[in-house]
């Protein structure tokens, strides 16, 4: 299994990252703002303005540390890494299933059905903790709507299909999932998915999140030797990581819960946001680090895998299921086991 390392996020805006030794140094104009060996994390996430010297970069990919770049919003825009692992057998068995779309469809049933129980168990986890705080008609009515669908997955005969039936889900989950932000209702609320930018609070709160979630779930399928721009579900795009995108669906849910987290024990409030011309709303640089801390901690915490049967830090989550994937693609297992969140 692969050890669980830390990942540095920078986001003060006009930072520049160099290399001292064995070091990377965080420094701005000012000041220096941290020194950490390069040998201690796994990889680096630059947000919005951030500078790293070609120094810094060589260090990096030498030890196998990725350098990805996102826009403050959370974006994706470009990483860096070193050289590909994994054995070439294992990415040529990939891109044929990615190119089959029968077995294509199965692994993505798979990930599909996670996700969707998933969802069922954030809502149902949110509603017998506060039954006084809820519409129970509407939240009973959605979580049959969710298990319906996790069954109607199962004989989804095309992608599209199973696309149409993952949306139809996904539109009833975030209708009930507003009802457990149980504060400020002012200021936080869903009012559907909309992103590209987020006009809202709570999306741009989950854009942000799953933009982290898809950074570590990349890095993992690199790390066991697969291509995460090569998917079964979501299409190729040039500069879209589409197998990340795939493996990101059934942990989505674990991302919402803690935003919902964030917000109902005050952890972020309303001023860590900016509200742009236009309508966009984005996290400002408190809030970031405020995410980021709560990201950390969550990663940190223990969960039960099922297939695993044992305890292991969410952290290594990506890293198991990546490897999960690799040992079904290579036939090792039988079919992929999504990751299932306990109740």
């Amino acid at each position: 299994m692969k050890q669980l390392l830390n990942t540095l996020y920078v986001t003060t805006d006009g930072s520049y990252i160099r290399k001292d030794g064995t070091n990377l140094v965080i420094s701005t104009k000012e000041k220096d703002l941290g020194r950490i060996p390069v040998f201690n994390i796994q990889s680096l996430v630059c947000f919005g303005n951030i500078g790293v010297s070609p120094y810094a970069m060589r260090l990096c990919s030498e030890n196998s540390v990725s350098v990805s770049f996102m826009s403050d919003r959370g974006r994706f825009i470009a990483s860096v890494q070193g050289e590909i692992r994994g054995n070439v057998l294992l990415r040529r068995e990939q891109y044929r299933i990615a190119d089959d779309p029968v077995r294509s469809l199965d692994i993505a049933k798979h990930m599909v059905r996670g996700k969707l129980v998933n969802c069922r168990r954030v809502l149902s986890k949110g509603f017998s903790n506060h039954p006084d705080r809820v519409e129970s008609a509407k939240m009973n009515s959605c979580i049959q709507t969710l298990k319906k669908a996790t069954e109607d997955v199962i004989s989804a005969e095309s992608a599209d299909e199973l696309r149409g039936i993952e949306g139809c889900a996904a539109t009833a989950y975030f209708e009930c999932l507003d009802q457990l932000i149980l504060k400020d209702k002012d200021h936080f609320f869903i009012r559907g998915r909309n992103r590209r930018p987020p006009r809202d609070r709570f999306n741009a709160l989950i854009s942000f999140l799953y933009a982290l979630l898809a950074n570590d779930i990349a890095s993992a399928l690199e790390s066991v030797g697969m291509d995460p721009y090569v998917g079964f579900m979501h299409t190729d795009r040039p500069g879209r990581a589409s197998l990340a995108l795939d493996m990101m669906e059934e942990l989505r849910p674990a991302a919402d819960r803690v935003a919902l987290r964030l917000i109902n024990l005050g952890l972020l409030d309303k001023d860590g946001f900016i509200e742009k011309e236009g309508g966009a709303v984005m996290l400002d640089d408190d809030g970031r680090r405020s995410v980021l801390d709560e990201w950390q901690e969550y990663k940190k915490g223990n969960v039960r895998h099922p297939f695993l049967n044992e305890n292991i830090p969410m952290g290594i989550v990506p890293f198991v299921q990546a490897s999960l994937l690799a040992r079904s693609i290579r036939g090792e297992i039988d079919g992929y086991p999504p990751f299932i969140l306990v109740q």
